[in-house]
């Protein structure tokens, strides 16, 4: 039962920020270790938020406000048993918020967590926002730092089995004699940085890849392609960028750091391995998968199955009229070979986001006649205003420098709510339209539709929501404002011979046609690799449910499915950017070795289904 918190037990406000955390910690502690969920509730804000990455909920949620906070702590205290609360480094006050660093554990992990504190209207501190993430096993720590393996074993053995030995005889068994824990369908940074973290946890994985070589999927993209993202932003676990790696990594050097990442960190990695089809048998909770290992079928049985394909699904490739006549090339953006062939041609290309406007720009470089097809507005931001202003002082030289590693900033982003991420985001967003004004309005005099998000929150609110209708631009939206790139507008009524005739009637000789238009939901996957009944009881993967474009409500609070346990038993995804795909791998691993060592991990608000795909 729960008891009411005596008024004198409530954190006074001083006016030293370490002891107002102190205080508020000491309160909280008191409250779980009495049980007291209502006492615990009480030290939280009127509107508050709790972020919990698997430490409480052996799940990836948030819970608002006090009696969200109840109702997590009604369900989770009793097996979870937090202790030891305290704060990792001095606490500081900007604003009227005290942020603390902490670390605490629980019956069965450690963890690490920030708190936002502030007077609530009664002037008594109370938590605003707060941050818990388990970043270890107790009994299952991996074997880093003093715990790291010896690797040689000195003495005299006639029975020696060098690490060589091994690892041959790890591989020869693997999917034979041995079946993996978990098999990851996806060979991409994803899937290699999941299996990184499989690996150093002891947990028996396999990663499978349909390409030849680890990175392939980088080698096959157009040409001119290079990350958008900063080098600070998008390391992998474990094994940092050089210091002298590029700011902006080209394909093929990410698509080597791939190959050699996963021979430096051992992943168990098959090339040239398709998933044929997969079912799930709930009586052994176990799957069956049948694959194709570079032409031999095989069958493996894992217990759990995780999708780590990117953030995307199945390309999008419209359907229209006139297709089946058209005399010139075309295919989807993800299948474009490069601009080399294309040089004094006529393209056409369908699409206005970040693959569009890189296409376009390369294939104008390469002396083509580019049409870029805009069919909505477009959110564009500068490379260089961004990295600035957006990233600077998370992910950057300066921020380094001022003590932000990259593990620092991917917990000071985890700790901003999705509910109120977009209140930060705007003021960062109307600074950069400010900076770059004079661009801005040189594209809408061009004809370009802009946009800034439905609330003006930019690029990274559309990302999370959506996953589209954004351009960084490194060059190539000059090309448009300045007319290089002739710009059109409206839907696509069908093809001719050797035109793409728009709705409105517009007429564009082609002899190229790009169709740039995205990718579908992740469950598409599920669909084909294993059921469409499986499929839509997973529903749609990506989205916070923001009711904003491309994102119906109702309000989820999480990325849909993302890294977290889904209404299929042992089927997860995996995937994002660079930084998603290294920050909440870990997560993941946890909670794939927690069930691989038979810890008990009962899931608090596992998502319901609202969209299909």
């Amino acid at each position: 039962m729960t008891q009411t918190l005596e008024p004198r037990t409530v954190p006074v406000r001083t006016a030293d920020p370490q002891a107002r955390a102190d205080a508020w910690f000491a309160a909280f502690e008191g409250a779980l270790v009495a049980r007291d969920t209502a006492a615990a509730a009480a030290l939280f804000a009127t509107t508050s938020y709790w972020r919990d990455l698997v430490a409480f909920s052996w799940n990836i949620t948030t819970v608002e406000n006090p009696d969200g906070v109840a109702r997590l702590l009604d369900s989770t205290l009793a097996h979870t048993a937090p202790s030891t609360f305290a704060t990792s480094e001095e606490p500081a006050e900007a604003d009227g918020v005290v942020t603390a660093w902490f670390t605490f554990e629980t019956a069965v992990g450690r963890g690490r967590g920030l708190l936002r504190l502030r007077a609530d209207d009664d002037g008594v501190d109370r938590a605003w926002t707060f941050l818990t993430t388990l970043y270890e096993l107790k009994g299952h720590e991996e074997p880093l730092r003093e715990r790291r393996p010896a690797g040689a074993e000195h003495g005299a053995n006639r029975q020696r089995v060098t690490w060589l030995e091994k690892r041959q005889a790890e591989d020869a068994a693997m999917g034979v004699t041995e079946q993996p824990f978990v098999l990851v369908i996806g060979g991409g940074q994803g899937g290699i940085a999941l299996g990184a973290r499989l690996r150093q946890l002891g947990v028996p994985a396999l990663v499978i890849d349909r390409y030849a070589r680890p990175g392939d999927q980088w080698r096959g993209r157009y040409k001119s392609l290079c990350l958008h993202d900063p080098v600070w932003y998008d390391h992998l676990p474990y094994l940092k960028f050089p210091e002298n790696w590029p700011v902006f990594a080209p394909k093929d050097k990410v698509a080597d750091w791939l190959e050699s990442y996963t021979r430096v960190m051992e992943v168990p990695y098959w090339s040239s391995t398709t998933a044929v089809k997969a079912s799930y048998d709930e009586a052994a909770g176990e799957w069956t998968v049948d694959i194709d290992r570079d032409g031999q079928p095989m069958t493996l049985k894992p217990k759990h199955l995780v999708l780590a394909t990117g953030m995307s699904g199945k390309a999008n490739v419209p359907v229209f009229p006139g297709q089946d006549v058209f005399r010139g090339e075309q295919h989807h953006s993800s299948r474009h070979p490069g601009p080399d062939a294309y040089a004094g041609k006529k393209c056409v290309v369908i699409g206005s986001n970040n693959s569009a406007f890189d296409i376009c720009g390369a294939l104008w470089e390469h002396g083509a006649d580019v049409t870029m097809v805009q069919r909505s507005s477009t959110h564009i931001v500068k490379s260089d205003t961004l990295m600035d202003i957006g990233l600077g002082d998370l992910y950057s030289e300066r921020a380094l420098a001022a003590g932000m590693t990259t593990e620092k900033a991917d917990l000071v982003f985890a700790s901003l709510p999705y509910r109120i991420m977009h209140e930060f985001q705007i003021p960062l967003y109307e600074r950069m339209k400010e900076r770059d004004k004079e661009f801005y309005d040189r594209m809408e005099r061009a004809g370009f539709d802009l946009d800034w998000g439905d609330d003006g929150s930019g690029l990274f609110m559309k990302y999370l929501r959506r996953g589209s209708g954004y351009y960084i631009d490194v060059g190539a939206a000059e090309l448009v404002a300045d007319g290089e790139v002739k710009l059109a507008h409206g839907n696509v009524d069908h093809l001719t011979e050797t035109s793409v005739v728009l709705e409105d009637g517009a007429e564009l000789e082609a002899d190229l046609v790009v169709y740039a238009t995205g990718y579908g939901s992740m469950n598409g996957w599920a669909a084909d690799l294993i059921s469409p009944e499986v499929a839509d009881r997973i529903g749609k993967v990506w989205g916070l449910g923001s009711d904003t474009t491309k994102d119906p409500g109702p309000w989820e609070g999480e990325q849909r499915n993302m890294w977290k346990p889904t209404q299929q038993p042992n089927l997860w995804f995996h995937g994002g950017n660079l930084h998603q795909s290294r920050h909440y791998s870990l997560y993941l691993a946890l909670q794939l070795k927690a069930r691989a060592v038979g810890i008990d991990t009962p899931v608090f608000d596992l998502a319901p289904v609202h969209h299909l795909s």
